[in-house]
């Protein structure tokens, strides 16, 4: 995984070219007049999510993991907490679902990072995360998810 802010997104551009596009875009996209959707960026290959929500309680949620598509998430507006975890030897507690890309696991995060406005992490299929923790109090969150298929990237 890899956490940073956009304006060092240049730092990763040695990801390929996929991830140029993914920043491109994050860069050049006034998400402050963007509604929830999804939104092309090219084909199937690399999409964007856009959603807004209320953080919730860590106690209730499980870690995700993918295996078709990186997470590109980046906080628009509000601030989080994510889990984390590597994945390892866990046993998913609600198998892969190829349709909707992901797999649940029932294990607590060893750490947690806090996400504020132009932060981004890039979650690999290796990296289980748990997203849309509250951090102090329960807050209203922007944020763009950009999936980048894992075909041709090196991870």
């Amino acid at each position: 995984m890899i956490i940073d802010t956009l304006q060092n997104a240049h730092r990763y551009h040695s990801l390929g070219p996929k991830f140029i596009k993914a920043f491109d875009y994050l860069r050049q996209t006034d998400f402050t007049t963007l509604e929830k959707g999804k939104y092309e960026i090219d084909g199937t290959d690399i999409f964007a999510i856009v959603n807004e929500y209320d953080t919730v309680d860590p106690s209730g949620e499980q870690m995700e993991s993918h295996k078709k598509y990186i997470d590109v998430q980046y906080i628009v507006k509000g601030k989080e907490q994510i889990g984390h975890a590597f994945l390892q030897q866990q046993v998913p507690s609600k198998a892969y679902d190829e349709e909707a890309d992901y797999m649940l696991f029932g294990e607590k995060p060893s750490f947690f990072s806090r996400f504020e406005e132009d932060m981004f992490a890039i979650f690999f299929p290796s990296d289980l995360h748990m997203p849309n923790l509250r951090a102090e109090k329960q807050e209203r969150v922007k944020k763009v998810v950009i999936k980048v298929s894992v075909n041709g990237v090196h991870q």
